[in-house]
């Protein structure tokens, strides 16, 4: 039977009524949203309302908001969505689920009634101290129902067997002194400290697991949730201090301080391997962060699919040809994603956003959060290069992994070096650095003077580029489709930007900048061959001029080019450059145009 079976309707609601907001919280409920849809248990107006929001503060108010839905609308169906979001497939993707239905069926939740008076509480508990005097301290309430039920639900206890008038918290991790008094060891060596600290930031609270921690996962587990070291630090209230190194304490100790001596603090037996990463010095942290979930052998599910894949790859590491991880960019994927991975910008799993998609930036830990079909994620293991996992690659030192005490840009939690990641080193026109204008709306840069029209960096407010305005403005307006014939007869009046959109395309594609300017002032013997010259500066000059009226004449400068090369370069390796871009542009052109 069902455990859910035990619970009556009234508890069940009682019980979601207390976790709404906690649910809520969760990261990336699309999955979730998703199953709760597909049991029709949320309409798909809201359902769809929630998908098109953008900033995680709206996404969590929205689920909220079909969550209040739910209680309101359909509480006669709330065993259906307990079962429902109980489902294992879901309570692999979301660990804070795993703990509510932990709390829900092993009794360490309370279904009051009502919620109990403090003050008769407060009492009770007094009453209950004098008695046992000498015993352990009467536990005496502190904060919210929700705190508590949250916090206790970290490691909850089996369900005890006899039924006590009020349930005390289920036990959390306990870092109670196992020295007897007067003994002088250290408490860094206890036992449970080569597994997991007890960490504070401000008036926050929670339990840091050291092993997560130069994975650049989230380590820390307060109130029932996981946080990175940053996002801790903001939970708290710090986020002004913007350096977690120093505003996180374990038991009033910088945990800067507690890495900077971590062989000291945390001496491990012979027994146990490197993979213990904290307890490493800052300067052999990259070795210690590429070698230590090799040495874990995995954590949870698909430990036995990877030790396979890792024995694979060890036995083909002398056959390895390395060159071809030398670019200063690798083409990488995980299951059905694909991007571009560039070195330069490589700190470690969650610093630096180092992978560039069509649509942003992502860290190698944010890149594999976008495969929904994964769920026991890990970058090292999931994300490949040419055929090895980036675990190799770190092996190999083709890849390094920064020290957690690295100050550098791209390990600053600092907003404007974060922010800064967002966007390309380089400009998307002419592929080289410089002072470049940012759109805020797509990972894309651009020089003031390769941008079309020219882009004015010091204009107040967000500026969008030329490709994201086209981009938007054909999804709002009617996106019908025209002819090839429709498109030559159009005034370049009302298709400015479309044509602004294939000519930066252009620009782009033509890599050697071949074709941007006057060939005649280069290429010997050019004008003997060709009496009527054209190229990409040429065109960009009469369209800012108002020289072109319809689309017609725009298009056939372009084609003039490709006849152009053809003509005078035959098949050799400049005209094979033009056939490409010929049928570049050609593609464009359709594409932009919405041409049948």
């Amino acid at each position: 039977m069902d455990p859910l079976d035990f619970k009556t309707n009234k508890e069940l609601l009682f019980f979601f009524h207390r976790k709404k907001t906690e649910i809520s919280c969760i990261e990336e409920p699309h999955r979730l949203l998703t199953q709760l849809r597909d049991h029709d248990l949320v309409p798909e107006k809201l359902f769809e309302n929630v998908k098109k929001m953008r900033s995680r503060k709206q996404k969590e108010k929205g689920f909220y908001e079909v969550l209040d839905w739910v209680e309101k609308n359909r509480p006669q169906d709330i065993q259906q969505f307990w079962r429902c979001v109980f489902e294992d497939h879901i309570l692999q993707l979301y660990p804070t689920l795993r703990i509510l239905r932990n709390s829900l069926l092993d009794g360490t939740f309370k279904l009051y009634e009502k919620p109990p008076n403090v003050e008769t509480l407060t009492e009770e508990e007094d009453s209950e101290g004098k008695a046992e005097k000498g015993k352990e301290k009467s536990y005496k309430r502190k904060g919210s129902k929700d705190d508590k039920s949250s916090e206790d639900s970290d490691d909850p206890g089996p369900s005890s067997a006899s039924t006590p008038k009020r349930r005390k918290p289920a036990k959390k991790p306990s870092f109670s002194s196992p020295v007897k008094k007067g003994d002088k060891q250290e408490i860094w060596k206890w036992p449970i400290y080569k597994i997991q600290l007890p960490v504070s930031c401000g008036d926050k609270e929670g339990t840091l697991y050291r092993e997560k921690l130069p994975e650049g996962e989230k380590c820390i587990l307060s109130q029932g949730r996981w946080f990175t070291p940053t996002d801790f630090e903001k939970f708290a209230g710090k986020e002004k201090c913007k350096n977690w190194k120093t505003s996180i304490r374990c038991r009033n100790t910088p945990l800067k301080k507690l890495i900077e001596n971590m062989n000291e603090r945390f001496p491990v037996s012979s027994s146990e391997s490197s993979s213990e990463d904290l307890e490493t010095s800052s300067g052999s942290m990259e070795e210690s962060d590429a070698e230590d979930f090799q040495e874990q052998g995995g954590r949870g599910g698909g430990t036995e699919f990877r030790g396979r894949a890792e024995e694979e790859e060890e036995e083909e590491e002398d056959m390895t040809d390395l060159s071809v991880f030398q670019a200063s960019s690798l083409p990488v994927t995980c299951v059905s994603l694909t991007g571009t991975l560039y070195k330069c910008r490589f700190a470690s799993g969650s610093r630096g956003k180092c992978i560039r998609t069509e649509e942003r930036w992502f860290t190698p830990e944010e890149f594999v959060k976008q495969e929904p079909i994964l769920t026991d994620r890990h970058w090292k293991k999931d994300i490949l290069c040419h055929g090895k996992t980036l675990n190799f690659l770190l092996k190999k030192e083709i890849l390094r992994i920064h020290s957690l005490l690295c100050e550098c840009v791209k390990c600053s939690s600092q907003e404007q070096d974060v922010m800064a990641q967002n966007n390309d080193d380089e400009c998307y026109v002419c592929r080289s650095k410089g002072d470049l204008v940012c759109c805020d709306e797509c990972p894309r840069a651009f020089h003031s003077h390769c941008h079309l029209p020219t882009a004015d960096g010091d204009s107040p407010g967000e500026w969008i580029c030329t490709l994201c305005v086209l981009r938007n403005s054909q999804e709002w307006r009617d996106s019908s489709n025209m002819s090839e014939q429709e498109a030559f007869n159009a005034p370049v009046s009302q298709y400015r930007l479309h044509c602004h959109c294939l000519l930066l395309c252009v620009y782009r594609e033509d890599i050697q900048k071949v074709f941007v300017e006057d060939p005649r002032q280069t290429v010997s013997r050019y004008s003997e061959v060709i009496t009527q010259p054209m190229w990409l500066d040429r065109i960009k000059q009469k369209l800012e001029s108002g020289e072109y009226q319809m689309v017609g004449a725009f298009i056939s400068d372009f084609q003039l080019i490709f006849s152009n090369c053809s003509k005078f370069n035959g098949d050799n390796e400049f005209g094979r450059m033009g056939v490409r871009l010929k049928q570049m542009f050609e593609e464009e052109f359709q594409k932009i145009f919405s041409i049948q």
